[in-house]
């Protein structure tokens, strides 16, 4: 039944978990060691949770890596706002060894990079920020994210990130 749904086109592993949204289809999958797969697709990357599967929206994937049969996830979460901009703190990272990755770890990270429109990065005091562009998969536009790096005076950045957000909508002030 496996290699028939694959022919047909659907390549939702067995025993997939998640609960895909109306046209979210999986563009690829890998077997977690284990148990669970990570799955690619438009929306994020789904990952084992608590017995079921998460997504992930690419739009939070703050650094993906692959090393040793080793795919590394650090998740961001969204910590506060400023202004328009969202401001972000990185979760500790999980790892998921993979037995058989295929092409999982190069689509996780093409989707990563392709929803950045732009990045920067600014010192700050003693530490700094990054500053991305990115498009939430499913919606319009983009969002401008910063992320302090540990230790940096968040409060500072808030405040910067705000007028650079206000600055990107109104561009002329």
């Amino acid at each position: 039944m496996g290699i028939l749904r694959r022919l047909l086109g659907d390549r939702t592993p067995a025993g997939f978990a998640g609960v895909l949204e109306p046209g979210e289809d999986v563009v690829d999958s890998a077997p977690v060691e284990g148990g669970g797969h990570l799955v690619v697709t438009a929306l994020g990357l789904w990952i084992p949770a608590g017995g079921g599967a998460r997504r992930v929206g690419w739009h939070l994937v703050g650094k993906a890596a692959w090393a040793d049969g080793v795919f590394t996830l650090t998740e961001t979460a969204e910590a506060g706002t400023a202004g328009s901009a969202v401001v972000l703190a990185d979760l500790p990272p999980v790892r998921f060894r993979l037995p058989a990755p295929g092409k999982l770890p190069h689509e996780a990270y093409q989707r990563v990079e392709g929803s950045i429109r732009s990045r920067h990065r600014q010192e700050i005091g003693s530490g700094g920020a990054w500053f991305v562009q990115r498009k939430v998969p499913g919606r319009d536009g983009t969002v401008l994210q910063v992320r302090p790096d540990p230790g940096t005076d968040v409060e500072l950045v808030t405040v910067i990130a705000e007028q650079v957000a206000a600055k990107l909508v109104n561009p002329a002030e």
